[in-house]
């Protein structure tokens, strides 16, 4: 079969699991190698003594292809190839210094190791496209088991094109959805599944933190018994054991990744959180909170200082407040339905934090797509969204090409308001609609059959595949 062939039978549902995820990981690969030589357009001879592409800084923001990777190849130290945070701190005014960098140390590592051999930042790019490569191939194949056709979102989506090499997102995406597959895909003990996902979540944190938030729902989905308990046995006591060493799992795994990095330089690997612990909510963010909160406060450093305290404190209680709505309702699911939406509560955990963080970088669009993929989320609901990451994506990049060369910005202003204001306000439905929908394929079910595949009616009576979705 042809890859056209499989990718047209792929989009109408009439492929196995196995066929889908090896033509969603083809598919893949096509768009990554786009996204690739999108970004290299800001890359390659000449270059300046640092070993910087002259064309960077002129061609960033007017022809869309800024990545953080080429960007972050100085200032860090990664052209000079240090080892990250042993050595490194954070100055009083927020600099980085002695190869600190502001992520967890898995992705720290994956910068160190983008640089070996290079000694300028296309090679970099180069290098560091080379490694995230397989994580996003990984997820597509993930993606097709979990969702068949739906999983296309991920692999031709514009997002992996615009983000796949924007920033260091892919592998905590690949951790996260190995962990989904995990859980809803495997034939072991669910206290197994639990603590395997526990530590896949876990590295997951040490790449870009945002999976931590995930465990929580995860333990509550091994403490009431995931799917295994509907019916008479829904009402078995809780494994809290089973709860326990979920947690136990993600936290031993966190610790053994970051105490080497903390005993060798403890001030370089502390740097990187009290980096993002300064970070402002500044034009560069793309959040509500300077889009929409900044206007009311003054430009002087009063009105300036003012308006950082007010972030600093409304932030996290809008985010802690939304993570505890998000377990309330998926709790009271699990009274209706003796299952607790454990991927439904995660996204809607998700969706509060990209609303509520002060940095809502476009490159956490990669975050969001595999619970879109995943959840039976209408499309219309998620074509309104990819339409206003669009004009996140590429329009406040045309903001700046603006300001910086002196054109009119109204029109590119009006572009990322529209983007940041749609963008909230479907995370905010989004996060109702994660709370309510079922998966798009029922747990350990293969994908329907094609019409002339189909058994007849009496030979169907009392299989699997006719079982109802426990979270409907």
């Amino acid at each position: 079969m042809t890859i056209g062939a499989a990718a047209r039978a792929f989009t109408i549902g009439r492929v196995s699991r196995r066929t889908a995820a090896i033509t969603a990981v083809l598919l893949c690969a096509i768009t990554l190698t786009v996204a690739f030589l999108n970004k290299a357009r800001c890359a390659g001879a000449p270059f300046r003594a640092d070993g910087r592409s002259v064309a960077f800084d002129y061609l960033k923001d007017a022809r869309v292809c800024y990545s953080d990777i080429q960007f972050l190849w100085l200032g860090r130290d990664i052209d000079q190839h240090i080892f990250p945070y042993v050595h490194g701190g954070i100055t009083a005014d927020g600099s980085l210094t002695g190869g600190a960098v502001e992520y967890p140390v898995l992705s720290g590592l994956l910068m160190w190791l983008g640089a070996l051999g290079a000694d300028n930042d296309a090679v970099f790019l180069l290098h560091s496209a080379l490694l995230l490569a397989p994580f996003a191939l990984l997820t597509a194949w993930l993606l097709a088991l979990l969702s068949g056709r739906a999983a296309l979102l991920w692999a031709v989506g514009p997002p992996l094109v615009l983000y796949a090499f924007h920033n260091w997102e892919l592998p905590v995406v690949c951790t996260t959805v190995a962990a989904f597959a995990v859980v809803t895909l495997g034939r072991f003990p669910l206290r197994t599944r639990g603590m395997i996902a526990g530590v896949l979540l876990a590295l997951g944190f040490c790449f870009k933190i945002y999976p931590a938030i995930f465990v929580v729902p995860l333990m509550l989905y091994v403490l009431t018994g995931g799917d295994e308990r509907t019916g008479p046995d829904r009402h078995r006591p809780p494994d809290i054991r089973g709860a326990l060493y979920t947690a136990a799992a993600a936290f031993g795994t966190v610790v053994a990744v970051n105490l080497p990095f903390a005993l060798a330089g403890f001030d370089g690997w502390r740097a990187s959180i009290e980096f993002q612990q300064q970070r402002e909510a500044d034009i560069t963010t793309n959040s509500i909170w300077f889009w929409g909160l900044r206007p009311l406060f003054g430009t002087d450093a009063v009105g300036t200082d003012a308006f950082a305290d007010t972030v600093s404190i409304a932030s996290p209680v809008l985010i802690v407040a939304s993570f505890a709505l998000a377990l309330w309702v998926g709790w009271r699911r699990y009274d209706e339905t003796g299952v607790f939406p454990w991927i439904g509560v995660s996204g809607a955990m998700l969706c509060g934090f990209l609303v509520f963080h002060k940095v809502h970088s476009p490159q956490y669009t990669l975050w969001l797509i595999p619970f879109l993929a995943v959840l039976a989320v209408p499309w219309p609901v998620v074509w309104s969204y990819l339409v206003a990451d669009i004009a996140i994506g590429v329009g406040v990049f045309r903001y700046f090409y603006a300001m910086g060369t002196g054109h009119s910005i109204e029109l590119m202003e009006a572009v990322v308001r529209f983007g940041v204001w749609g963008r909230a306000t479907l995370l905010i439905l989004l996060f109702s609609i994660f709370l309510k929908v079922p998966l798009r394929l029922p747990a350990r079910q293969d994908p329907v059959p094609a019409p002339d595949e189909r058994p007849s009616k009496a030979g169907t009576a009392g299989t699997a595949g006719t079982q109802p979705n426990p979270f409907q």
